[in-house]
């Protein structure tokens, strides 16, 4: 490998590196004054339990690869292999943080770390190694029923719908924070503490996604500007859509295009631009609808929408590329609607299983809730013994 090609690799490493700010943001500007230093420090210490699970199993259960070598050996080929790994270890590691935002203001600090550990030790690189390293015979099964492997360039399975399916039964394991449905099941309005802040969070995953998709190529000469301009397309449909079907609020217009890129990921090296739009368009629409019909009907306190945005988002995104990528619909071709749909539910049904049994597993032994008390308090004081601005003390 070239020096330009880990240089290319390092790049998007450091990008998607940056994203991990705007989960904390967007965490931070949506939860309550009272849990605000708890939502920056989850998604700090997330990252750091992520890259040592990954780094000592799980990269090994997805690629067969691990690190018990010498430096020397390490470092060859410009030390390509260990800034692919850093890349890839920053997609491993948004899968906490986005359960984070689901499970937001009532969960325990360190069952969730240990949650973390287990998620992105097995079963996250279990499901990334059946679709990006061909494990199991998974993809050959597909390619020789449907005609094409099951098609994810940049993770809208394997990382978000991963993520947010495994935010599902978190959040049902949590139940719903007190106070949020009246005794007669009305919702009851926590509005977001912090606008701006949600917004910076907003902006700073919206650039970095530019890293998360185009360096996906993970070489230099496969770059491709096609990936880039589907991305942003993707990205401007999600913000209008979520503008109008939103009714102009301002936490649905910052999620919009978040939900856009969840939903071109998995095709946005296959799309037309108009279809990358359209994609993104039926996201940013799919999570303003799903998000008030987990709020409010079925109530599932899911406090930033994490299911909606990156599990049905993700979900969509999977299955739009098998429909967005045909050739017929101005697309590259070379890909399977039926392998996208089964690939799609495989990736869906061990997230979502995991998510339950993990967190539920933890809910019997140890606990995953913060008591009544510290839940009224909030987890900044009760876990941190701080409040997030001094003039809150006074």
């Amino acid at each position: 490998m070239s020096s330009s090609d880990t240089l290319f690799v390092l790049l998007g490493a450091i990008l998607v590196l940056a994203m991990h700010a705007g989960f904390a943001f967007l965490e931070v500007g949506t939860v309550r004054d009272k849990n605000q230093v708890n939502a920056l420090v989850k998604i700090m210490v997330d990252f750091a339990v992520s890259a040592v699970a990954y780094f000592f199993v799980g990269y090994s259960v997805a690629y067969g690869v691990d690190f018990f070598r010498s430096a020397e050996q390490l470092a060859s080929l410009n030390g390509y292999e260990l800034v692919k790994f850093f890349f890839l270890m920053t997609f491993a590691a948004a899968i906490p943080a986005i359960v984070s935002g689901g499970i937001a203001e009532r969960a325990r600090f360190y069952p969730q770390l240990v949650a973390t550990a287990v998620l992105v030790g097995l079963i996250y690189p279990f499901f990334e190694g059946i679709a990006w390293n061909g494990n199991f015979g998974f993809q050959g099964w597909l390619e020789a029923t449907f005609g094409a492997a099951f098609h994810d360039f940049a993770g809208s399975i394997v990382v978000h719908a991963m993520g947010g399916w495994i935010a599902l039964g978190a959040v049902v394991m949590l139940g719903a924070r007190k106070g949020r449905y009246t005794k007669k099941g009305k919702l009851v309005a926590f509005p977001p503490s912090n606008i701006p802040f949600l917004a910076l969070g907003a902006w700073i995953l919206t650039v970095g996604w530019f890293g998360f998709n185009v360096m996906s190529a993970q070489k230099v000469g496969d770059i491709s500007g096609l990936v880039a301009v589907n991305t942003m397309m993707a990205m401007v449909g999600g913000i209008l859509a979520s503008l109008i079907v939103g009714k102009n609020d301002p936490g649905f217009i910052h999620n919009g295009p978040l939900a856009g890129l969840v939903a071109v990921c998995a095709g946005s090296d296959l799309m037309h631009p108009m279809g990358a739009l359209v994609v993104g368009a039926i996201a940013g629409a799919l999570f303003v609808v799903c998000f008030n019909l987990t709020q409010k009907r079925w109530k599932i306190d899911d406090v930033l929408g994490v299911w909606p945005l990156h599990g049905l988002c993700g979900l969509w995104g999977g299955i739009a590329a098998g429909i967005f990528g045909q050739q017929a619909l101005g697309g590259m071709g070379g890909v399977s609607l039926m392998s996208q749909i089964v690939g799609s539910l495989l990736g869906v049904a061990i997230a979502a299983i995991a998510g339950f049994v993990v967190y539920g597993v933890l809910k019997k032994f140890v606990g995953i809730r913060l008591d009544e008390e510290q839940e009224f308090y909030g987890a900044d004081l009760s876990i941190h013994k701080i409040h997030a601005a001094s003039h809150m003390m006074e």
